[in-house]
């Protein structure tokens, strides 16, 4: 006899994380477009249109935002080169310590495009590619060692050094050669980036799951949330779709709680639970009564956070590069001949 149910009620979670993700999305796109202009107004000697350049574009620069954080918890001296991205930092770390993952899954652009590609590829082709364990699990392994070779760079330079670098012609103009790199790139990059968007059409975020050092440390930081998805042994009818729907391949039918760094808080798996309280996203044991949090609210604390930490970087005046304007005429017209010091 099949076994009786609460059927759960029509789920908007997919449809609210979409919402956040096109959000950001498009807000990327536009401070891309006004960084674009602000940089040809340097590149022509000032004959093009000048706008005020977007200070959002250092999120595009975590090697830079990594330094300026170190730099700040030695010194305590906010920095004068790239600081937003510092804050933005910051501010997904924040939000991956509370929401899980969510970075990845809700406000990463790169993160956006992976899941509609490898959604593109499963329409296509009605279906994508799972490694084997005995190779997914050393394939997932690559981000964590990317992490760690960076982590140990950074960490082992002393501040003094780190805002040396960020000071010299290559820090000052690092976003505008970040910019070049999608304006001209090389048969290396286009080769890499043509196999990546292959990879990421078959298999499920490729780039995020194996290779961004970026969403591994947002990952090292979601263990301290005190939020996980949690399966409910007796509601759970065994039907598996949570496991078959989650972008990470993890076996969530078979776990009471997910507890590792590879989830990124997408609720997937939550929107495609046919049970009501089978399977949700909640606080954990030492959170009594342990509570449901459900898509709005994720959406919400998201948006609260990240707009927290960029209000307060713009109250302290610490959202800003304070370098001055004329330091730029003369550098990114010879961005392209600054090597890496």
């Amino acid at each position: 006899m099949a076994r009786a149910y609460l059927k759960r009620p029509p789920d908007q979670t997919l449809l609210v994380r979409r919402g956040v993700q096109l959000a950001f999305l498009l807000l990327n796109l536009w401070i891309g477009a006004r960084f674009y202009v602000w940089v040809r107004h340097f590149e022509t000697g000032g004959d093009s249109l000048y706008v005020t350049r977007p200070p959002g574009v250092e999120g595009w620069l975590p090697i830079a935002s990594l330094m300026n954080l170190k730099c700040y918890t030695v010194t305590g001296l906010l920095p004068e080169v790239h600081p937003a991205g510092m804050f933005l930092l910051v501010a997904f770390l924040a939000i991956s310590f509370v929401f899980r993952k969510a970075f990845c899954s809700w406000l990463c652009p790169i993160g956006t495009i992976s899941e509609w590609l490898w959604q593109g590829g499963q329409a296509l082709f009605r279906r994508n590619l799972a490694p084997p364990r005995w190779l997914d699990i050393p394939l997932r392994s690559l981000k964590y060692i990317l992490l760690g070779l960076f982590l140990w760079v950074v960490l082992r330079m002393p501040a003094e050094e780190l805002r040396a670098f960020l000071a010299s012609p290559y820090g000052l103009v690092a976003d505008v050669k970040m910019l070049d790199f999608f304006r001209s790139p090389g048969r290396t990059t286009i080769f890499v980036t043509s196999l990546l968007v292959i990879l990421s059409v078959v298999t499920k975020n490729a780039w995020c799951r194996y290779l961004c050092p970026y969403g591994a440390l947002m990952g090292l930081a979601s263990m301290l949330s005190p939020l996980r998805i949690t399966r409910d042994v007796v509601s759970c009818i065994d039907c598996g779709k949570c496991a078959t729907a989650c972008p990470s391949l993890l076996p969530v039918d078979r776990l009471r709680t997910v507890k590792t760094p590879e989830c990124t808080g997408c609720m997937t798996c939550v929107s495609v639970c046919p049970v009501k309280d089978a399977l949700d996203l909640r606080t954990l044991p030492l959170v009594r009564p342990r509570r449901r949090v459900p898509a709005w609210a994720v959406a919400a604390g998201v948006t609260l956070i990240f707009l927290s930490v960029v209000g307060y970087a713009r109250a302290t005046g610490g959202w800003h590069t304070n370098v001055p304007e004329a330091i730029f005429y003369e550098l990114i017209p010879r961005a392209g001949s600054f090597g890496h010091p």
